[in-house]
């Protein structure tokens, strides 16, 4: 406000100053005219000057005032604004300072029913200690009284106790432990069929039946004399690189090619394959595409090992084993082939472990493995189970694993409950019906044999044996046999078979009694 006055001040002085200069100047311009003349101009001139000074003093002023009554208005505007914000909190504070001072008087309130309270805990401690002081000293009465009368210490007293109490126990838990073995002999049978019944079921594989010979065929017989050459030599160089025997008689369209080893049988028939389609058979040619096929054969063999163990989710194994693995392909034994038997016997042995929450992973690797030294190429005088063992301990597989291969035809001692389940699950593939080759007679036989056994009851119409053996239809006369005969004679012909018969795996007996009217309508 006061710098604003101050600047109005110093424009009237300059206002004032500038008049003067300019009298001043159209003085000296004028200096050549008459004094007169120039006294008279120039009193005129500062007149006019005074007047425009006096005149630009006065509206400075008035603005100065303007503007400091403006200034006046907005001060005592923002005055009253924070006069009423001070009134407004000061109301807040003593808003709060009540409800301050009202928990306050709360607090205060509950501390004394608190002290109330504490004083009479402490008053029922007090009486509570008392009572238990009476209760002690009357146990001790008692205890001495009663030691009067028995003439024993508390502590004898006590010893005696336990050791009746350890008697009795004792002989409780003897027939406890007597009972529960009797149960368990009578379900143990039970149930462990029932395991082993439904892990066949769960796994379902397919089985080759395959001789010690290969058959290959050809188009026409003019292709044997190619295949034999000149005196003999092509089929004496084709002999001498697959070391197998080649046949070649009078079968129509057929060649014979016999070898123990299935390996060296299928290197020679797929040479044979290339050879006739080629039709350059000559010696040279002939051990070029022995080696060819050889060399195919070993890539399909480790090929198929490693799609065996990734198929079975077995991981971490040697590549030299899962190259035997791939041999198992082509060999079989009794008909079975051997690594379809052993993809069996793993899935049986991982069904079983899982049921009784063994690992996993070791039975079904033992599984696998368990036949391993039959692909051994070398000849050993040991058995194979012993073979497969030490292969596995050289290639670093567990000490479960190991001994669940050598133990599983009891060649040496089983140290893991795994041995037990690989040994039963061998003797499951192996034995069930069609896993192996049996002679035609022998298998009509049989089954005409269960057939007999059903047929031997009374009221039986027809008897089927169906599924290879594992199931009998038995169809009853409605008119002798009841709904409960029907039951009755399914538990008597079952009960005959496993008398009677032996067989492998289970035989199922449907005995089914069906009831026709027949009228006709003329």
């Amino acid at each position: 406000m006061y710098y604003e006055l101050i600047v109005a001040l110093v424009s009237v002085v300059v206002a004032v100053g500038i008049g003067m200069v300019m009298g001043n100047l159209l003085y000296k311009r004028k200096s050549k005219r008459t004094n007169e003349e120039t006294a008279e101009k120039a009193s005129l001139v500062m007149k006019e000057a005074e007047i425009a000074a006096e005149n630009l003093k006065k509206d400075k002023i008035l603005e100065a005032k303007e503007k400091i009554l403006k200034m006046k208005t907005e001060f005592e505007e923002e005055a009253n604004r924070k006069k009423n914000q001070i009134i407004q909190n000061e109301q807040k504070i003593k808003q709060r300072e009540q409800s301050l001072s009202k928990e306050l008087e709360n607090v205060k309130r509950k501390e004394q029913d608190l002290d109330e309270i504490r004083q009479e805990v402490a008053q029922q401690l007090e009486h509570v200690k008392k009572r238990k002081e009476e209760l002690d000293k009357f146990n001790q009465q008692k205890i001495q009284m009663l030691e009067n009368i028995s003439k024993l210490t508390a502590e004898e007293a006590r010893e005696q106790l336990v050791a009746s109490l350890k008697d009795e126990a004792q002989t409780r838990a003897s027939s406890y432990i007597k009972d529960i073995m009797e149960q368990a002999k009578l379900t143990a049978t039970k149930e462990a069929r029932k395991l082993v019944v439904e892990t066949i079921q769960r796994t379902a594989t397919e089985h080759a039946i395959e001789n010690c010979v290969s058959v290959f065929n050809i188009e026409s017989d003019d292709i044997k004399g190619k295949i034999i050459g000149r005196e003999g030599r092509n089929i004496r160089a084709l002999e001498a690189a697959t070391g197998v025997e080649i046949i070649v008689d009078d079968t129509p369209e057929a060649i014979i090619i016999s070898g123990f080893d299935p390996v060296r049988r299928e290197i020679a028939r797929l040479s044979l394959h290339r050879l006739v389609q080629d039709g350059r058979i000559h010696p040279a040619r002939i051990e070029e595409i022995v080696a060819k096929t050889t060399k195919n054969i070993e890539d399909e063999i480790v090929e198929i090992g490693e799609r065996t163990v990734i198929d079975l989710g077995i991981h971490g194994l040697h590549p030299e084993l899962v190259k035997m693995v791939g041999r198992m392909r082509f060999r079989s034994s009794y008909g079975q082939n051997l690594l379809q038997h052993s993809r069996e016997v793993a899935n049986l042995c991982a069904v079983m472990a899982a049921e009784l929450g063994l690992n996993v992973k070791q039975a079904k690797r033992a599984g696998l493995l368990h036949d391993i030294g039959k692909v051994w190429p070398e000849e050993l005088e040991k058995p194979h189970a012993i073979v497969g063992m030490e292969l596995a301990q050289k290639y670093k597989e567990h000490p479960v694993v190991c001994n669940a291969i050598g133990a599983h035809h009891d060649e040496i001692e089983m140290t893991s409950i795994i041995s037990p389940i690989i040994q039963a699950c061998d003797a499951i593939s192996g034995a069930r019906p069609g896993a192996r080759r049996e002679v035609m007679e022998q298998y009509i036989k049989r089954l005409r044999e269960l057939e007999d056994v059903g047929l031997s009851f009374d009221g039986v119409e027809k008897c089927y044996a169906i599924q290879a053996g594992r199931e009998l239809r038995v169809i009853v006369d409605a008119d002798k046999a009841t709904d409960e005969r029907a039951s009755q004679l399914s538990f008597d012909i079952s009960q005959k078979i496993e008398r009677d018969m032996q067989y492998p795996g289970q035989i199922k007996v449907t005995v089914i009694r069906e009831m026709r009217s027949v009228a006709y309508a003329k």
